[in-house]
C-alpha cells in the first residue's frame, strides 16, 4: 500500500473516530470501528471511489450502526442507567486533536439523550445536525431514501429539543460556575450548595451495578444539595476541574482515590443537570 493511501486515511481518522464515539459512547469501541474501517480501506478496490471521505465516513457509519445494535442488546441487561465512557483532558491542554475530538456536541447530557434513539435515527441525526452532511449524502451513507432520512432526523430533533439538554454557555462561564460551586461544596453548607442548583434539575447516576447509584432520575434539588454538603463534611474529599467531553467537568476523589466523574450541565447561572459516572470500569483509564 502506498504512503499516499495511508496519508489519505490518516487525514480522515479524526472524523471517523468522532463519528464512532458519538454513535457508541465507548472509546475502545470507537477505536475498533476506525481500525475496521482502515482494514477495509486497505483491501478495497479504490479505482471507482470518487471521494475518499465519503467512502470512509459511509463505512465507519455503517460499522457503528451494526456495533450499536449489538451494544443496545447488551445494555438492556446493564444495571441502572448507562452513561458514555468519559473522555478526559486537562483544562490547559488544547491540542488540535483534542479540539477536534472534544467538540460542543459531545456532552454527556447530549449523548444521554442520543441513547434513546434507534441506531439508524442516531446516525441520521448526527450526520445531518452535527457533521452537516446534506440529506442526499446521509441517504447514500445509510442506504435509505432522502424522505426516510428527513423523517428520522425530524423525530430525533424533536426528542433532543424536548429534553432541552443543550445550553449556549461559554466554556469560560461554565468553568467559573463550577469553581464557585466547588467552593460552596467545600464550605459544607447545604444552603450555599443549593443556591447553585436549579429547581428543575435532574441527576442521573451510572454505577454499573458495581457502585451505589440512584435507580431513577432524581429531580429533588434539596436532596442533591444535601448529599454534596455531606460528602464535604465527611472530609478527605477533593474536586478537580477537567475538560470532560469538551466542557469543564469534575473529578471527585475520596481519600485520594477517584470516586466519580461528574458532567454538570448549566445554563450559565445555575446547574440544570448532574451526570455522575461511578462505574469503576469506566474510570479505570483515567489517571489520578
Amino acid at each position: 500500500m502506498s504512503q499516499t493511501d495511508a496519508e489519505v486515511f490518516a487525514a480522515h481518522r479524526g472524523r471517523l473516530f468522532s463519528i464512532a464515539y458519538r454513535m457508541l459512547g465507548v472509546r475502545a469501541d470507537a477505536e475498533d470501528v476506525v481500525q475496521d474501517a482502515w482494514l477495509r480501506w486497505h483491501s478495497a478496490d479504490r479505482e471507482g471511489v470518487l471521494s475518499s471521505e465519503a467512502w470512509l465516513v459511509t463505512v465507519a457509519t455503517r460499522l457503528s450502526i451494526d456495533r450499536l445494535r449489538a451494544a443496545k442488546a447488551e445494555r438492556e441487561s446493564y444495571t441502572g442507567f448507562w452513561l458514555p465512557e468519559p473522555m478526559i483532558e486537562p483544562l490547559d491542554e488544547h491540542t488540535p486533536e483534542a479540539q477536534a475530538e472534544l467538540a460542543s456536541d459531545l456532552s454527556v447530557a447530549f449523548m444521554w439523550v442520543l441513547e434513546r434513539l434507534s441506531p439508524e435515527e442516531r446516525a441520521a441525526f448526527l450526520m445531518r445536525q452535527v457533521f452537516d452532511y446534506d440529506y442526499a449524502e446521509v441517504a447514500e451513507m445509510l442506504g435509505k431514501s432522502e424522505a426516510a432520512c428527513r423523517q428520522m432526523v425530524s423525530r430525533a430533533s424533536d426528542r433532543v429539543q424536548q429534553e432541552k439538554v443543550r445550553f449556549e454557555v461559554s466554556r469560560n462561564d461554565h468553568q467559573q460556575l463550577l469553581q464557585r460551586f466547588v467552593a460552596a461544596i467545600n464550605s459544607g453548607q447545604q444552603d450555599a450548595v443549593r443556591a447553585f442548583i436549579a429547581d428543575d434539575m435532574q441527576f442521573v447516576g451510572d454505577g454499573g451495578g458495581k457502585m451505589p447509584a440512584f435507580p431513577q432520575v432524581v429531580r429533588d434539588p434539596d436532596l442533591i444539595a444535601g448529599l454534596y454538603a455531606k460528602f464535604s463534611q465527611a472530609g478527605k474529599t477533593e474536586y478537580r476541574l477537567v475538560l470532560l467531553n469538551g466542557q469543564p467537568g469534575l473529578l471527585r476523589y475520596i481519600g485520594g482515590k477517584l470516586e466519580s466523574v461528574q458532567y454538570i450541565e448549566s445554563d450559565g447561572q445555575q446547574i440544570k443537570g448532574f451526570y455522575v459516572i461511578r462505574n469503576p470500569d469506566k474510570l479505570a483509564t483515567i489517571l489520578a
